[in-house]
């Protein structure tokens, strides 16, 4: 049963291997696994590029949200750190706008289950697949934040395991020969089809929207700052450790696809580029390995978006922009009542699945990327204002600090803009600017018909 916060509070029981490697898996999702192949059909090899492009954004961001959630270590992570060194305003949008965030990505997750189990289900409909998926994720959610770390420990390695196999398979052909009677390939398919930029820098620009939706989710560690053992230790290695994390994961697999499938093909099969590498290979079988491992992808996602949403809620209700109900937690250490909320809520938007299943992943996935950037904004402003808050003593005590500041932070913030404008140019990616400007319109409509702008008078 849920006791008031004034009797239990959130659980330090999140220990370093499971930030390490939900940071790992964090960077490993739907965005990679199927994502990739619009990204090279848009850009061709260009597309490793702008991974690594956006990738280091990513860095950047999430350095300096470290700065912050190292420092000061609480629930609702930068939507509280918003409140508190920019505007209560701007902390109310933050928190609503990234729960809104995970909420979509929740219900786009466990949609993208329903569509996957299809393949080896095709006569049981899609909503029920996404609605099972949901209530386990949001089962496993009211335990424990350790079920949850453990959760996501094991999620995350399914992950990263295929990677590493896919990359030692296709660096074993691209070397030695295997599966092609010994005889190297080599890596001429990254020039010999138009060049390494063969559809210009409109395509590469392009395509770095792609690139960045694959890297929003990282934030996520700064969430979890608040229920980590020794905070000031772990969620620094975590962060450090993304650029590797970028350079094997994304730009090494994209490397090996590449240069095994020429860009061309992979854009016209569609579908996800690791099953046409391997169906390449003649391992056909990997098409259902794929499957399963994009399947986990997924219910990592959800798993994460409850979690997240639930903690959001509970920093929003303490900061009182949620009713006081949302406060309450377990003996466990779990916002319960929060979490029920974000799954109750989440479990409407499935239905989507049953109205129509055949257009409900484009409907939800359109405005992720617009309000992860925003996000991503916000959270490199509040980054700026922290620090002219310090006195230049406090300054020099920080233990872990953004890199090269202020000159990353506002590059960062300018390259981010860059791709929200070209989100906004492009007809097929528009969509995004116009659903998530009705979420934030109906946000600020919310926050002075309710009278929210009086508490920061």
């Amino acid at each position: 049963m849920a006791e008031n916060t004034s009797q239990h509070a959130l659980k330090r029981h999140l220990k370093a291997r499971h930030i390490r490697l939900m940071a790992l898996g964090s960077t490993i999702g739907v965005g990679l696994f199927l994502g990739a192949g619009t990204a090279i059909s848009q850009a061709g090899p260009a597309i490793i590029f702008g991974y690594l492009l956006a990738g280091l954004v990513a860095f950047v961001v999430l350095r300096a949200l470290g700065e912050m959630a190292v420092h000061q270590p609480v629930e609702g992570s930068f939507a509280q750190y918003a409140n508190d060194y920019v505007s209560p305003f701007v902390g109310y949008m933050v928190g609503w706008s990234y729960w809104f965030y995970w909420m979509i990505v929740g219900i786009a997750e466990v949609t993208a289950v329903g569509i996957y189990m299809g393949i080896w289900f095709p006569d049981l409909p899609q909503w029920i697949w996404a609605i099972s998926a949901l209530l386990m994720m949001g089962l496993l959610n009211f335990i424990a934040v350790r079920l949850f770390g453990e959760i996501e420990f094991w999620f995350a390695l399914i992950k990263v395991v295929a990677i590493v196999v896919m990359i030692g398979v296709g660096l074993s052909v691209i070397v030695f020969g295997f599966t092609n009677g010994w005889v190297p390939i080599g890596f001429d398919n990254l020039w010999k089809h138009g060049g390494f930029f063969p559809t210009g820098l409109e395509g590469f620009l392009l395509s770095i929207q792609m690139a960045m939706f694959a890297y929003i989710g990282i934030e996520m560690i700064g969430l979890s700052a608040g229920e980590t053992e020794a905070p000031e230790k772990t969620i620094p290695i975590a962060i450090n450790s993304l650029i590797v994390r970028i350079v094997v994961f994304y730009v090494g697999a994209l490397l090996v696809i590449l240069a095994i499938y020429p860009w061309h093909e992979i854009s016209h099969q569609g579908g996800s580029p690791f099953v046409a590498m391997f169906e390449k290979l003649g391992l056909r079988e990997a098409a259902g390995i794929v499957n399963f491992v994009v399947i986990t992808a997924a219910l990592s996602s959800c798993n994460a978006g409850i979690f997240s949403g639930g903690r959001l809620l509970l920093s929003l209700s303490k900061n009182g922009y949620a009713p006081k109900f949302l406060q309450k937690i377990s003996i466990s250490g779990v916002p319960q009542t929060a979490v029920f909320m974000t799954v109750f809520l989440s479990a409407i938007g499935t239905l989507l699945n049953y109205y129509v299943p055949e257009k409900a992943f484009l409907y939800l996935t359109s405005a992720l990327t617009f309000i992860g950037l925003t996000v991503w904004i916000a959270i490199l402003y509040t980054q700026i204002c922290f620090r002219r808050q310090l006195m230049a003593h406090e300054i020099n005590t920080l233990s872990f600090k953004c890199v090269f500041w202020p000159f990353s932070s506002y590059l960062a913030s300018f390259l981010i803009m860059v791709v929200i404008g070209i989100i906004s140019y492009y007809e097929e990616t528009r969509i995004g600017l116009y659903v998530a400007g009705t979420i934030f319109a109906t946000l600020i409509l919310f926050y002075y018909v309710l009278g929210f702008h009086k508490k920061s008078n």
